[in-house]
């Protein structure tokens, strides 16, 4: 993944995770993940673990929160 991708994949995620910080907190982490879930393709889905993985990832709380509940896609196999 391209130091670009990962950038703007964070960059879209932490600006989802900014309007849901809007929500009740009960419901903020579940809107986020639901939005990733609906809008966001596989690919997209399994760079954004990949992010995940990585200590310094620049992801907001909210995000890191909601990855449990974000649906993980197979793995891409060549």
């Amino acid at each position: 993944m391209s130091h670009d991708t990962k950038t703007k994949l964070v960059y879209m995620a932490n600006q989802i995770a900014t309007f849901f910080k809007s929500q009740p907190q009960s419901e903020a982490a579940q809107g986020v993940a639901t939005h990733i879930n609906k809008f966001w393709d596989p690919r997209m889905r399994r760079q954004l673990f990949e992010i995940v993985e990585n200590e310094e990832n620049g992801l907001d709380a909210l995000v890191l929160q909601a990855v449990p509940l974000i649906r993980k896609p197979e793995p891409v196999t060549h």
